[in-house]
């Protein structure tokens, strides 16, 4: 028996996931949602449809669980609160300072929905924070710290190409040396989040 698997949203991310769907002989992709033209998108799984998101109430009953691959900035927020009341999800929300309101909304929905909602389930926080966590259980004591970089930010990229007007962007992320220097000589630096 597979598990059933909806992907909502078909960009980097979405593509990354069917592609791990593919791996997994015990999930099945049933099909991708988009906000596109459905005819617009091409996937890589024979067989499976490319759905409008506006026909995805039409598919509760179809898949198992729902894998939303929008962005933090301003589709997570609704689109995880929206859809799990339908379906079990997971989402990669991963906007730090606002997880604890998005997983009230979220937790509320699901609730509503007698669903469950797995959230912030992507890079960081996620897999990077259960780094952190293996790292603290070890060392108690210690700080940690994340610097980002060099290389491009994906969701501040996506956030920019949102404000009207632009065309095309990228944000590349750059850490400050001093910062990587402090907390490489063992001094435990109070960074704040810039």
């Amino acid at each position: 028996m597979s598990i059933r698997i909806g992907i909502y949203g078909y960009g980097n991310l979405g593509r990354g996931i069917e592609s791990a769907i593919r791996q997994n002989p015990d999930m099945q992709l049933v099909a991708v949602f988009t906000r596109r033209d459905p005819k617009s998108v091409k996937i890589s799984t024979p067989g499976v449809s490319v759905v409008s998101a506006d026909d995805v109430a039409d598919y509760t009953d179809l898949i198992d669980v729902m894998i939303l691959c929008g962005g933090s900035a301003k589709d997570l927020p609704v689109q995880s609160v929206q859809l799990a009341r339908l379906f079990n999800i997971v989402d990669s929300f991963d906007t730090h300072a606002n997880i604890p309101v998005h997983f009230a909304n979220v937790d509320k929905a699901a609730q509503e929905g007698k669903k469950i909602a797995v959230i912030s389930a992507g890079w960081d926080p996620g897999m990077f924070s259960l780094n952190r966590l293996y790292g603290e259980a070890v060392l108690p004591c210690g700080s940690d710290y994340t610097f980002w970089g060099k290389g491009v930010s994906q969701g501040h990229s996506d956030a920019i190409r949102r404000i009207d007007g632009v065309l095309d962007a990228k944000q590349y992320t750059v850490p400050v040396e001093s910062a990587l220097d402090a907390v490489r000589s063992g001094d435990q630096p109070a960074l704040t989040t810039r």
